[in-house]
């Protein structure tokens, strides 16, 4: 996972959350809590990452091993409780670090193991047959809203962005990224970070700092708002 040549550690190919974190805090836009990368901090953000990508790994084999041992006739909060798991580790493998596309393609089929499982139990009950395809619908869409690591390092339990982090990472998110998470926060919500957003880019603006793309993040968090108004009238 590290990226170490000749005893300096440099940025990984594809970090976990907090080695992006470090990388977002690389910004004006967080005040004190802007960071200098260097060789120290990637080596302790990486093996941060490193330690929960080992326990994410232990869990993935350990809901992989219940999920194979279901049997036919297994008792259906067993079934549900391996089903939660899956969901849940779908979404931390968004966060941690390295490619981790082959663990989601073996959840999504896990997942399917589990459903027929699920659905079986449900027998020609109409009305939990429809509930369990409005949740298979739900569940695909969220694992597509997932594929947005800023989505997921917002979501995570243990994220390393902190509230106070939480403006700025918004205000230097990419466009894309950004297009997703903003549809996190409701109305009172985004009302409260717009104002706090306005805050800090007319601060930094009269300092002389370039705030130029956080001016246009904050143009678009606007235009959600004034969305989310629409939907209430």
């Amino acid at each position: 996972m590290e990226e170490k040549i000749d005893g300096i550690f440099y940025p990984s190919e594809n970090p976990g959350a907090h080695e992006r974190h470090l990388i977002r805090r690389n910004n004006v836009l967080f005040g004190e809590r802007q960071t200098e990368i260097d060789s120290d901090s990637l080596q302790a953000t990486q093996k941060l990452d490193h330690d929960i990508l080992q326990q994410f790994m232990l869990d993935f084999r350990d809901v992989v091993t219940k999920s194979v041992s279901l049997n036919p006739n297994e008792e259906s909060d067993v079934i549900l409780e391996v089903k939660d798991k899956l969901d849940k580790l779908y979404a931390a493998s968004v966060s941690v670090a390295d490619d981790q596309t082959r663990v989601q393609e073996s959840i999504k089929k896990l997942l399917e193991v589990v459903m027929s499982a699920v659905r079986k139990g449900a027998g020609t009950d109409a009305h939990a047959l429809q509930e369990l395809e409005q949740e298979e619908s739900a569940r695909e869409a969220n694992f597509a809203f997932l594929q947005s690591k800023l989505v997921a390092d917002i979501l995570d339990p243990d994220s390393p962005i902190e509230n106070d982090d939480l403006i700025p990472t918004l205000l230097s998110a990419d466009k894309d990224d950004l297009a997703l998470a903003t549809q996190l926060f409701d109305k009172e919500q985004m009302t409260f970070l717009l104002s706090e957003g306005e805050a800090l880019i007319d601060r930094l603006e009269k300092e002389g700092h370039d705030v130029k793309q956080a001016a246009g993040n904050f143009v678009f968090m606007e235009g959600y708002l004034a969305y989310l108004n629409e939907q209430d009238n």
